[in-house]
This record gives C-alpha cells, structure tokens and sequence, in this order.
C-alpha cells in the first residue's frame, strides 16, 4: 500500500468579540479533529490563541508538533499542527494588507502573511508547509486598487513556495486565498510556484454548470467553501453575484502541492500525486443549528508512490492517483506573458490611483490646518461662554482628521508606491528573463 499524507485546511472564523458563537464552534471543530486522522491540520482566523491552544490540547496525541504564527497587530490568525519533527519556521507578511483606515476591513491590524514550517517526513525528507490568508477586501475583476492587494499577496505567495521547491523540498501549501479558481492571483500562485490544486486533479471530469446547482451539488462537484446556502452565516439575502448565482458559492480555499524543482540529482525521488479531495465540516455544529465557521473546510489525501508505481500504473493503490506528470516535469512553470502584463496592468493602475488619493490626503490635512489655526484665532474673540467647549470638540476633531490624512497621504502612501514599485520592478525583470529564455513564446 502506498503511503499517504491526509491534509485539512479550515478558516475558523475566530476574531474575538466580533464572530458569532465563537466558544460554541471553537469547541465543536476541536472535538472534530480529535476524532479525524489528519497527519497536517492548517487553521486560519484563529485569532485567539486560547482557541488555538484547544484545538492544539485535542489533537496533541496525534499530532504533538505545532505552530502558532505572530504577526500584526492581532497575530497572523494562521497555525499548523503535525505529526512529524518541525526543524524550521517562519513568517513572512505580505507588504500591501490593506489600508490602515479601514477598520471594519480589518486587513492592515491582523498582519497577513504567509507562515511556514518545515518538517521531516520519514520518506519525503524535508517537506515545507505554508498555510495562509490573502487580503478579503476586493473583487476578482476590480476596482484595480482593491485587487491590487491580492495581486501582491499571490506574487509574494508564489515567491516563497517557490524557492522551498529550489531548495530541495516538497512543498504543501494550504489556506483561505480568497480567489476563484480562474482568478489572476490563483493563475500566479499556481503558474509561478509550479503547485497543482488537490480539488483540481482530483475532479477533472466535471463540466461546467448548464443549470441551476442545488447547494449539495455546488459542494460536491465544484468545492464550494463560501458563500454557500447550506452555511448558516450566509447573508438570507440572494446574492447578486454570479458566480454565487452559478455555483450556489465560492471555491475559496485550497490544498496545494508540488515537488522539489527537477534537477538530474533527485530523478528517482518519490512521487506525490492527489487520490481524493473533498470539502468537509458542512452539517451544523452538534446540537446547534449553527455551522462550525463562516466557510468550509477542504481535504486533500496525497499519496506517495516510486516513479515505476506513478506511471507505470501496475499498482492497485496507485491506480486512482492524479496530478503525477502535472507537478514533475523537466521545465519550471512560469506565468505566461499575457498574465504578467494585466498583473502590472493592475499595479501601475494602483500606483496612479495611490499618487491621487495623497494628494487629496495633504490637501485636506493642509485645510485642516488652516481651520484649527482660524478656531485657535477665533475663539479669542468669542465672548459667549458656551461656544468654547464647542471650539474644543471642533479642534479635536479636526486635529484627528488632520493626523490621520497626514499619516496616510505621507507615510502610509509613500509606502504603499514603494511596495507597488518593488513589485512591478520585479515583474520587468521577470519577463525580460523570460523573454531571454524562450523568445519565440513572447
């Protein structure tokens, strides 16, 4: 029988004080995978680090390697707990999450990012591990600013998948991306860092909706994570998006996978390929009609199998493996052309748009200034006693309103433009190298 690696990625929905029935759901996912047989459990959204502590006191038999990943001001929301020895960690944020005025948004304080930790796998070796959260806010087809946000994550996503896989390693990646499957983050995520979706290979012969899904069905044939009328946190309100419309929900959340880059030295190295992919924690919770979080969760189970067993297909337990050629070929996958160019399309978009709103910034934050300078002259002259607490509100408020535009039409912008600017500087590298490389593809 082959070896297996059993992989679960769930967002928990667990901000504290704002999600509903946290303690409730909390305690139902932790009672739920101490009855699972996951090697590799990535969480996101989990905030509270006493959630995190319950989950990792229920499974702590089975899987007693864990890892709870600080970063923002909130913490990353991101943890991985594993049967086998972690020999390295790491957090690396992502340099555009969002504005800090957006509070409800709630991107900037919790400090996205991509975590990951290194184990040693008894027959893979060194396997590297990443769970993460793409930014929420923005669609898939624009404004170019909100999506911008997403574009950079995917980019910087893809870097360090990427040079795990240089390194010699096998990657397995895992999390909330936030993205369609036909999306241009998940084209770069997959195209770039070479990984092959689980739910993907493992559900080839599907085709396209030519009618109306039932919920069970969005779930089972197209990997529904959110957005779903079998969630009870779904908004009751029909969703005027058709993508919801069309799949009854959004495939949000993946299992992802690779090999180590190919070189002449690890021909013989095993294989991992993708037997069954499904998406899980669906019903309500145990005596509740609640769901155990806001989204779905998804399972990958992946199978290791020698190059003779892959492809030559004389085993019984390799027979249904899928995905083998698909992450082992002789050339590193790299972004196509047209991909580049509406990914910079998108930056450069965002970089103008950013150099516009400065400069609304400092020119209210200038007014601003010459208000409390007129409200300081001013009151000198009023001689009813009552106005003057009315002058002190006033000048709070728009000394607040100035540091805020000051800060963000400064130092928060000049930031931003330098991020956007690193990025599409290495984007023109990219594709100069590549265009250098395979000439008549460009």
């Amino acid at each position: 029988m082959a070896e297996q690696i059993r992989v679960v990625s769930l967002n928990c929905w667990g901000l504290k004080y704002v999600s509903k029935d946290r303690h409730e759901r909390v305690a139902a996912i932790a009672s739920a995978l101490a009855r699972s047989d996951y090697d590799i459990i990535a969480l996101q959204e989990i905030w509270v680090e006493a959630d995190y502590n319950q989950i990792r006191q229920s499974v702590v038999s089975r899987l007693p390697y864990t890892k709870l990943f600080h970063s923002g001001a909130l913490g990353a929301g991101l943890g991985i707990l594993t049967k086998w020895p972690i020999i390295a960690t790491s957090m690396t944020p992502y340099s555009l999450v969002g504005e800090p005025t957006d509070a409800f948004g709630g991107d900037w304080f919790v400090g996205k990012g991509v975590g990951s930790v290194t184990v040693m796998h008894p027959i893979l070796g060194q396997v590297q591990l990443f769970v993460t959260h793409f930014c929420a806010k923005g669609g898939e087809s624009g404004p170019e600013y909100n999506r911008t946000y997403r574009l950079v994550n995917a980019w910087e996503f893809a870097k360090v998948t990427r040079q795990a896989a240089e390194l010699g390693r096998y990657v397995i990646a895992m999390g909330d991306f936030n993205s369609l499957p036909t999306s241009l983050p998940m084209n770069i995520v997959l195209n770039h860092a070479g990984l092959v979706d689980s739910w993907a290979v493992s559900h080839t012969h599907i085709p396209p909706p030519s009618g109306m899904l039932s919920p069970i069905e969005g779930i089972v044939k197209y990997g529904i994570t959110a957005d779903s009328p079998l969630n009870s946190y779904r908004d009751s309100q029909p969703s005027s998006d058709p993508v919801v419309r069309k799949y009854q929900g959004k495939r949000l959340d993946y299992i992802l996978f690779r090999h180590p880059s190919p070189n002449a030295t690890n021909d013989y190295l095993p294989r991992l390929a993708c037997r069954d992919s499904r998406v899980v924690f669906t019903d309500t919770i145990p005596g509740n009609s609640c769901s155990y979080s806001d989204h779905f969760g998804v399972e990958a189970t992946l199978v290791i199998g020698t190059q003779a067993e892959s492809y030559g297909g004389d085993q019984d337990d390799m027979a249904s493996l899928k995905g083998s050629s698909a992450v082992w070929s002789n050339s590193p996958s790299e972004l196509s052309s047209n991909a580049i160019t509406e990914m910079m399309s998108a930056l450069n978009a965002s970089y103008r748009m950013s150099q516009d709103r400065s400069r609304k910034e400092l020119t209210i934050f200038g007014l601003s200034i010459l208000m409390l300078l007129a409200f300081i002259i001013g009151s000198a002259w009023v001689v009813i006693p009552w106005i003057n607490p009315v002058f002190v509100l006033l000048v709070i408020f728009i000394s607040w309103q100035a540091t805020t535009k000051l800060y963000e039409g400064f130092i928060f912008g000049n930031w931003e433009r330098k991020a956007l600017q690193n990025v599409i500087e290495e984007l023109e590298l990219y594709k100069m190298v590549l265009a250098s490389q395979a000439p008549q593809d460009w």
